[in-house]
């Protein structure tokens, strides 16, 4: 069988021109990173997991009336989505203190936040996906106004569907990170949940003792990556069967 068109590679998914026109297939990698790739490992069956629980919220979200551009899943390590044109700001959602608003605010880490609190990076990994405000998104033209206001509401009801679901297997929904597509109707534009949703992209903290079950564990050597994500997917009843374990990637026709 003939190998797609690769598109694009990052640092945990490559990207290839999709069976029919308009969707792309998104393969999960097993590659990890952490503070901009200059940490890097190979963590066997993570892309599997952050495939399956990815499927699982987009689904989610599906159900709630929340676009995205999920399809389907195509095998252990790739799915089907709908082609975008991604919007380049990473959108972080916070519901407790953590991480760089932590260190930012001199905050302590997992105080709770009066509401939550919905920031903007812009994506450039060369100059370390930096701190944006709605001035500058709007000064640069990276989103119009309507924009913003779009995408505010699409976090906030991503925020209310991820926090319930994990509250209710005992997770604590800490922050998160989403990015966001534009796709056309013709000329009719919508906005939509794009990329993954996984531990790759949450801070999830179990709630009773506190537990790393997300890539901190990467980043702070906490231990097993794999067994803190399969955690969140036994939770979830989310598993794959026969385990994590895939060999190289198999593209649909």
């Amino acid at each position: 069988m003939a190998r797609r068109k690769k598109i694009y590679e990052g640092k945990a998914k490559t990207l290839f021109e999709g069976p029919e026109p308009g969707t792309i297939v998104q393969y999960f990698k097993d590659d990890a990173t952490a503070f901009n790739a200059q940490k890097k490992d190979v963590i066997e069956g993570k892309g599997v997991l952050n495939n399956m629980l990815s499927e699982y919220f987009m689904n989610g979200l599906t159900n709630v009336g929340i676009p995205n551009h999920f399809i389907r899943r195509l095998n252990m390590r790739e799915q089907l989505v709908r082609a975008c044109e991604i919007v380049p700001l990473e959108v972080i959602v916070r519901n407790f203190a953590a991480g760089s608003m932590a260190q930012r605010l001199g905050i302590e880490e997992g105080t709770t936040l009066p509401r939550p609190v919905v920031e903007y990076c812009l994506k450039d990994d060369k100059l370390g996906d930096p701190l944006v405000t709605e001035e500058h998104i709007a000064a640069f033209g990276w989103a119009s106004q309507q924009d913003m206001d779009d995408i505010l509401s699409l976090a906030l009801r991503v925020n209310d569907f991820l926090s319930g679901v994990m509250y209710a297997v005992d997770i604590k929904l800490v922050d998160f990170k989403i990015e966001i597509g534009r796709v056309y109707d013709g000329d009719f534009q919508r906005l939509i949940v794009a990329d993954e949703i996984s531990p790759d992209s949450c801070r999830l903290w179990d709630i009773e003792t506190g537990k790393k079950l997300d890539k901190d564990v990467f980043r702070r050597d906490l231990g097993s990556l794999t067994d803190a994500y399969t955690e969140v997917a036994r939770r979830l009843g989310v598993m794959p069967k026969g385990g994590t374990h895939m060999t190289r990637p198999t593209l649909v026709n």
